[in-house]
């Protein structure tokens, strides 16, 4: 397998001869699909499918952030702005009885939908613990302000993606529940103690296992003063695959993000020096995957190893 360790956007709503000619020459481990990218179930299937020959394998890695509520990517296929994960964290504080049943449905709808246009990762479930002085970036998109409830919901969405066969991306490792800022445009600084952090920011990934993860673009001062968790060779070796004892594919989040100070090309190369096994650039911009295919290598074994772990779980 002999692809470079970085998942790219597309553009439109189908494949361009630009990005075909890029993706021929430079195989991308997978590509990750946003609305701008989808117009209905149709045009939806046959994109996936090109894809798919495209690259002459039926397994190839298409990912989606479908997290429903204020991120639903498939609006104009079904409605789930309604149902983000605050919704269920909090209807199962009210109702567990209506909480399992409506969760089932809901992700088994989900799953559903996935499983038809072919898409066979879903970047779920956030597991950041929200707190009263979070951004509003984390709002509804968190389960809940309670650690045990994140862990428990969490779980139970991870179960239900592997019956479905569907990857999973637990986020934003090791927990961006108390950033004070939007991450798209400014590096959020968690000045937390290491026992805070240990025992709620951390304890969701601790218990919730998944092939893969992604990071969270934040500073977290008692460990690493100067680098975000994708940056910080410090916070990935010592906490998540140390505390965390995670062992799956870590993908940064998005590295055209403002939360990383550096440039483009800077910020992918950090992020695998710094130990992130696969680099995510969103934007579909053809000149800025261009110049990162200059500096992205090929996967190593360990991430060859993993995705064929991935392609035996998907049957």
């Amino acid at each position: 397998m002999n692809r470079k360790a970085i998942i790219f956007g597309v553009q439109k709503y189908s494949l361009t001869k630009n990005e075909k000619i890029l993706f021929k020459n430079h195989q991308p481990w997978g590509i990750i699909l946003f609305s701008r990218n989808i117009k209905n179930t149709i045009q939806l299937k046959k994109l996936i499918n090109d894809i798919r020959n495209f690259f002459d394998d039926q397994k190839y890695p298409i990912l989606i952030d479908q997290e429903g509520g204020c991120v639903s990517r498939l609006s104009k296929i079904t409605d789930f702005n309604f149902f983000s994960q605050g919704f269920f964290g909090q209807l199962y504080k009210t109702d567990k009885k209506l909480f399992f049943k409506y969760y089932k449905m809901h992700i088994n709808k989900v799953c559903d939908i996935l499983k038809n246009i072919g898409i066979n990762i879903n970047t779920v479930p956030v597991l950041d613990v929200r707190r009263i002085k979070s951004h509003n970036i984390i709002g509804t998109r968190s389960f809940s302000e309670n650690k045990k409830e994140v862990s428990h919901l969490g779980k139970i969405l991870i179960n239900y993606y592997k019956k479905k066969k569907i990857g999973t991306v637990i986020k934003h490792i090791p927990g961006i529940g108390l950033s004070n800022c939007d991450s798209h445009f400014k590096t959020p600084i968690i000045k937390a103690t290491k026992k805070e952090l240990i025992k709620k920011d951390f304890k969701p990934f601790n218990k919730c296992k998944s092939f893969f993860a992604m990071t969270g673009h934040a500073i977290y001062s008692v460990y690493d003063p100067y680098n975000t968790a994708t940056h910080s060779k410090i916070i990935i070796s010592e906490v998540i695959r140390g505390k965390m004892n995670f062992n799956g594919l870590l993908i940064s989040d998005d590295i055209s993000m403002k939360a990383l100070k550096y440039k483009l090309k800077d910020n992918a190369i950090r992020s695998l020096q710094a130990g992130c096994n696969l680099v995510l650039h969103c934007n579909g911009n053809i000149s800025e995957m261009s110049k990162l295919t200059k500096v992205i290598p090929r996967i190593d074994k360990f991430t060859q190893k993993k995705t064929s772990d991935f392609y035996k779980f998907l049957g």
